[in-house]
């Protein structure tokens, strides 16, 4: 199975970036995780603060046959419609990722306009909420 994995903005700074919510997991150290769990599949990674770039990479995914995309639009879950349409058009099975709860956090955080358009949300998990998602999708 191919897989892909979409970290979106300021995921970069995962270790530093208020350890308090988000844990004091890096992103190297995630993506390290989900290969190991998940060591018989093809894994890509991907990580951007750019919009547009996570649209043409899901884009992309479509023309490589990926059987499963998991990702965290961060900041992006709450505002692009274009990632979200992006997700839609692709056709190909979505799970988010979230490391917080975000339906314990500021209200803006509610409204995820991505999940709609995923087969399912995992939040509140922490690290191991990208694990979760790669057992969902296998």
């Amino acid at each position: 199975m191919r897989l892909l994995v979409i970290h979106g903005p300021n995921l970069n700074l995962l270790g530093t970036r208020e350890p308090e919510i988000y844990g004091k997991a890096t992103l190297d150290d995630i993506n390290k995780m989900i290969s190991e769990h998940a060591k018989n599949h093809e894994i890509e990674f991907f990580q951007s603060n750019i919009e547009g770039e996570i649209v043409n990479k899901i884009q992309e995914a479509s023309q490589k046959k990926v059987d499963g995309i998991i990702i965290n639009p961060a900041a992006y879950t709450h505002t692009s419609v274009a990632i979200r349409d992006a997700i839609s058009a692709s056709k190909i099975k979505t799970v988010e990722v979230h490391l917080s709860n975000v339906y314990q956090r500021e209200e803006f955080r509610h409204k995820s306009l991505t999940a709609p358009v995923c087969v399912g949300q995992i939040c509140g998990f922490g690290a191991k909420g990208y694990l979760l998602a790669v057992d969902a999708l296998l």
